[in-house]
């Protein structure tokens, strides 16, 4: 396997700097049967134990139905599983857990990830993404890896380095729509160069006993993509301390100039955890002004009401920026709901 982007990043409350390896194709070679739904049971009932040796068996465009229970170890969805469709069986994401405790500091982002889809077409629904590693590493829940892929409600729960959208190189562009789901998390523990809408969720900030609780985002969209991260109708809050959570950084990653990330904030309830001065901040020696990083139409006591430190976007512009134009692509995908 290939590797391709180094990521540095600054330490937090004694975090060492670690390194971000990206894999630039993930092939597995298994046996599949034809397209079906099939359903996986930890206890036996179903036709298999576990998620991974369902995905080992099945063939693209398959369903996956998964009954109740906890599922420890990595689930990969490989890049040539396209069409894959993992759903929670009860509805209620608290019900089915797919949970791992590996850091990225003993592997690396695609190895400590509990979820790595790197499949285009897919939806994931009503389970849960955990990385239980705690503090200490970054440690993913998921690396979104692949185009046109949904999540619909579904919890991610991490510290470091929750969720990742990621593509491995330039010309390629991912896109990842997650809907009416919980995110949660401390430090960059939303991040990555793909484009990713966040709609109608809630994103909880965790607190670190610090006046410095850490930061949402940490987006290094390339330069030549307009649309990186938007997090629209959702609900900022968390259990952090008031004025301690940043909005994000701007990562370049690898320290390359090229990376411009992109976040838009909008028609969002931000709590008062929310930074007023600072909520952008800088990172391994870059501006957060070398970043695209603009609220729009926010409400709640975390709002901006437009500075310099906190840039509003103009209703002109704002129109350009819906779930539908990030999405949209040259193939005009819409799953927003």
């Amino acid at each position: 396997m290939a590797f391709v982007v180094s990521r540095k990043k600054k330490a937090l409350g004694g975090l060492a700097v670690t390194a971000l390896t990206v894999p630039v194709a993930l092939a597995v070679s298994a046996t599949s049967s034809s397209a079906a739904t099939i359903t996986v049971a930890a206890d036996g009932s179903g036709n298999y134990r576990t998620i991974q040796e369902a995905l080992r068996k099945v063939s693209s465009e398959s369903t996956i139905k998964v009954k109740a229970g906890t599922y420890q170890g990595q689930v990969s969805i490989p890049s040539d599983k396209s069409g894959i469709v993992i759903v929670g069986a009860t509805g209620n994401p608290e019900d089915v857990v797919i949970t791992g405790r590996k850091p990225q500091s003993a592997s690396s982002a695609s190895g400590s990830a509990t979820v790595l889809n790197m499949a285009k077409n897919t939806t994931i629904k009503a389970v849960t993404m955990a990385n239980t590693y705690g503090r200490g590493s970054q440690a993913l829940a998921l690396y979104a890896g692949g185009d046109r892929q949904v999540y619909d409600n579904v919890r991610l729960l991490g510290h470091q380095d929750t969720l990742l959208s990621w593509t491995g190189n330039r010309k390629t562009r991912v896109r990842q729509y997650i809907h009416n789901s919980y995110i949660e998390g401390d430090v960059d523990f939303i991040y990555g160069n793909g484009t990713l809408v966040i709609d109608r969720s809630t994103i909880y900030s965790l607190t670190r006993n610090s006046s410095n609780n850490g930061y949402i985002t940490a987006a290094s969209t390339y330069s030549d993509n307009t649309y990186g991260i938007l997090i629209n109708r959702s609900t900022l809050t968390g259990n952090a301390s008031a004025g301690s959570v940043a909005l994000g950084r701007c990562w370049h990653a690898g320290g390359a100039a090229e990376a411009k990330g992109q976040v838009l904030v909008r028609d969002s309830k931000l709590g008062g955890h929310i930074r007023q001065k600072s909520a952008w901040q800088d990172m391994s020696g870059f501006s957060w002004k070398t970043c695209r990083f603009t609220e729009y139409q926010n409400s709640g006591t975390g709002r901006s009401s437009g500075t310099s430190d906190r840039p509003l976007m103009s209703a002109s512009n704002a129109a350009k920026y819906t779930p539908q134009k990030y999405l949209a692509g040259s193939d005009s995908w819409n799953p927003v709901k």
